[in-house]
């Protein structure tokens, strides 16, 4: 069954220097592009993991290279995250997500290398991951038949998977892979062939940051989900103790944490200053007639009722 889309579904694949979001990178990354009427774009790149602070290429964390067979050597010729970067936003915009397992990794991933470009280098990527639909396969993979990417291949496209944990095979194989769910479960009101109701089925998490540092409650608003704060909501804690909000901008947590946490913290600030400018017009303000009767009125009360006051 050929995906029904209103927007081109960008599937993604990355392969990295480790699994620790906050201080590995981006080796590999692949998109498969698929446009409204099926038609498919693909578009890998190797990178040089570079750690921003240290001005040096990252080492390959040994598990990791024996997953994915790249090593530093392949990488030393190859271009840096902030070299692709306006490339891999020109890619990413306009597009929904899709990916094996991408909602916990490849896409927490993928937001902390556009974070570091922020930070650290002169660029200032204009793209929004969170405001996109992001459709995990895995997911829906693990809700109806939970198995690996290798066994959910043979399952749904009856054929093994080649060449696995290389990047740009496993995007293609992730893609296969959902269109066979589509075919396997027609019918069942879970599985639609609609992206917005797919990205609710296969993404149920509901977190403000990657990390999971900030969740909606049922009101949709972010709540601290870890640590002394935990279960209180960030505009609670901003308003209670506003130096949490520096603690994590300087602690270990990954670059994406800190900007919804900073964003959050603009949001409170600028609120806080709306509502003091509020506050001071309405002490400068004449009062109506109405209000100044009413005034009259409890200073009247106030001296016992008697006569007049002037």
């Amino acid at each position: 069954m050929e995906l029904n889309l209103e927007r081109p579904l960008l599937f993604f694949d990355i392969e990295s220097t480790g699994l620790n979001i906050a201080s590995d990178s981006i080796i590999e990354l692949c998109f498969v592009k698929v446009l409204p009427g099926s038609e498919q774009k693909v578009k890998t790149w190797r990178v040089k993991p570079w750690d921003y602070e240290r001005n040096c290429q990252r080492p390959i964390n040994p598990s990791a290279q024996a997953v994915h067979g790249i090593s530093a050597e392949d990488l030393a010729d190859c271009p840096t995250f902030y070299q692709i970067a306006e490339e891999v936003v020109e890619w990413i915009s306009g597009s929904d997500l899709a990916g094996f397992n991408s909602a916990k990794f490849d896409l927490p991933m993928l937001a902390e290398e556009i974070e570091r470009v922020r930070r650290f280098t002169d660029k200032n990527p204009d793209v929004d991951l969170h405001s996109m639909k992001m459709v995990d396969v895995q997911n829906i993979f693990h809700a109806m038949e939970p198995r690996t990417l290798k066994a959910a291949y043979m399952f749904y496209c009856g054929r093994d998977l080649e060449n696995a944990h290389a990047a740009e095979a496993d995007t293609l194989a992730t893609y296969e892979v959902l269109k066979g769910q589509l075919d396997r479960y027609a019918g069942d009101p879970r599985i639609e062939n609609n992206i917005d109701k797919l990205s609710r089925f296969s993404t149920k998490q509901r977190t403000v940051d990657y990390a999971g540092r900030l969740i909606l409650n049922d009101k949709d608003e972010p709540v601290v989900s870890f640590g002394k704060h935990k279960g209180k909501t960030a505009r609670e804690v901003y308003f209670s103790e506003p130096s949490y909000f520096a603690w994590i901008d300087n602690g270990d947590f990954t670059l994406d944490t800190k900007r919804q946490f900073a964003t959050l913290k603009a949001q409170f600030e600028a609120e806080k200053k709306a509502a003091a400018q509020e506050r001071k017009a309405a002490s400068s303000k004449p009062l109506t007639d109405a209000e100044l009767g009413d005034a009259l009125s409890r200073l009247s009360s106030k001296f016992g009722g008697q006569g007049t006051l002037f």
